[in-house]
């Protein structure tokens, strides 16, 4: 019987290893043969879970025929990574992607380390921060008061605690935008929020245009939904959308939805300015295209002179083609699992229906946290508390990164939580995997991008800050130096890999 469990065609991977191979391997490196480079290249996604493990690979044949190179190369390849422990194979039912005992096996997001393992690791994988205390212990013995007439229903409330409905479509009217608690449903976090619409806008096969570079978890979401995404190129550095691609891909793809962050973009940190905001509404709407717009990075300013544009649903009050996401986790505190969704009556009343096959609902004790903390000025305190840390941290690592590894470029944003690197022509893939052995966890490139886009990036969240910050540095240049001598890609594969 086959052992591998899905399947990855000669053109997929073709592109995969292509966009590695385009970047340059960095000063001082020496070009393996081919054959080698081949097999590091399918390593390399198997270990951060871009194909994943036990994963039918093509033909030997097929993968020469879609690269362009000689069977014989393909079959060193595969016998490489046979011996390495990588690839696994029967006469009469192929070969099949493995991990070797002793690994881990990857997984396909950015998950934070376990607390245990966080004293020998610097976690740079995660975007998030510790929560703002006292106002977490605050919200939650709040939420204890007013718990007790709740007990005594049912619990179950698949739109939402009512008060914390009303008082989120209050904080929307008193930001210019007349908002109705019909028109808000509280979610499990924004990941919640944006799998509801999936499930409900875009089934198996519909086409989804996204951001490139875009949020990780979110592309991972959507492909694991049976979406077919369609990536919209950035512009360079924080200009942010380029409305001209992105009124090609609605006018040409016509896709169901649009996934789009305006505020302090991840990965990029761009803010997007009213006059696209605007313009991408009016592209969308003519264009029959449902926009999901993620605002959970929104309230994350951390320059006092940051002019914040309208939210993007000021451009479509009704909400009906624009979908707002919101959401406590980022700031607030990540363990906070809040979010919500802001759209027409209907559209809620059917991600309410279709939610009865899903979660039932949110937590009610977290609901009148959240509700707490909006509803006493809590809130507004803790989150001038979060964006002080970001700040803090955000500069500590800028310092730092520049220090260490001045060639590395990136833009300064004035808001969010995540720095975008280009490294100098390094493989972020390599140095993803070099930073596991010495210490630093940090999500390269391609994460964020769609068919091993980005390979020349890392991400870099600001989650730490002061002699942290210039520790993590000082690993991720080291990676940098073995990754640029040939190293951190070889034959042995670091046996630290968490995904």
């Amino acid at each position: 019987m086959a052992q591998w469990t899905s399947a990855v065609g000669a053109a997929q991977l073709a592109r995969q290893l292509q966009a590695q191979q385009q970047r340059p391997a960095g000063p001082g490196s020496r070009r393996p043969p081919a054959y080698r480079a081949l097999a590091d290249g399918i390593r390399l996604l198997v270990l951060e879970g871009r194909v994943a493990v036990a994963a039918r690979l093509p033909a030997e044949r097929e993968l020469a025929l879609a690269l362009a190179v000689s069977r014989t190369t393909v079959a060193a390849a595969y016998e490489a990574l046979r011996a390495e422990g990588f690839l696994e194979s029967r006469r009469g039912a192929g070969s099949w992607t493995a991990v070797p005992a002793g690994n881990p096996l990857p997984a396909r997001g950015l998950e934070p380390l376990p607390p245990e393992a966080l004293g020998s690791m610097i976690d740079l994988g995660c975007a998030s921060l510790p929560a703002p205390e006292p106002w977490l212990t605050r919200a939650v013995q709040g939420a204890l008061e007013e718990l007790p007439p709740y007990a005594h229903t049912h619990g179950d409330y698949p739109a939402g605690l009512p008060a914390l409905r009303r008082m989120i479509a209050e904080r929307y009217t008193a930001d210019g935008i007349p908002t109705m608690p019909e028109q808000i449903m509280v979610t499990t976090g924004a990941m919640g929020a944006i799998d509801a619409i999936c499930h409900l806008f875009a089934g198996r096969g519909e086409r989804i245009a996204v951001e490139s570079p875009s949020y990780a978890n979110i592309l991972q979401l959507m492909r694991e939904a049976g979406a077919r995404l369609v990536p919209v190129a950035m512009e360079e550095g924080l200009g942010g959308w380029d409305l001209n691609r992105w009124r090609q891909v609605l006018r040409d793809a016509a896709p169901r939805l649009g996934y789009v962050v305006a505020d302090f973009h991840n990965p990029t940190g761009a803010l997007a300015d009213e006059e696209r905001r605007r313009a991408l509404v009016d592209a969308a709407r003519s264009a029959g295209t449902v926009l999901v717009v993620d605002e959970t990075m929104r309230e994350l300013h951390l320059d006092e002179d940051v002019a914040m544009p309208r939210p993007v649903c000021a451009f479509d009050p009704a909400g009906s083609t624009v979908l707002t996401v919101g959401s406590a986790s980022k700031a607030f505190w990540a363990g906070m699992r809040i979010g919500w969704v802001r759209a027409a009556p209907d559209v809620i009343r059917s991600l309410v229906a279709a939610r009865a096959y899903a979660d039932m609902g949110t937590p009610v004790l977290e609901q009148l946290a959240v509700n707490w903390l909006m509803g006493t000025g809590g809130w507004q305190e803790a989150v001038r508390l979060r964006r002080e840390q970001a700040r803090e941290n955000r500069d500590a690592l800028v310092a730092a990164v520049r220090r260490e590894l001045p060639e590395w470029e990136f833009a300064v944003p004035a808001g969010g939580l995540t720095l975008w690197v280009r490294t100098g022509g390094l493989s972020g893939s390599r140095l993803a995997v070099a930073g596991e052995g010495v210490g630093v966890r940090v999500p390269s490139g391609p994460r964020f991008g769609v068919d091993g886009a980005f390979e020349g990036y890392v991400r870099l969240p600001f989650t730490v800050g002061g002699p942290v910050a210039d520790e993590a540095a000082q690993r991720l240049a080291q990676a940098a130096r073995l990754v640029g001598a040939g190293g951190g890609a070889g034959a042995e594969a670091p046996r630290t890999f968490v995904a």
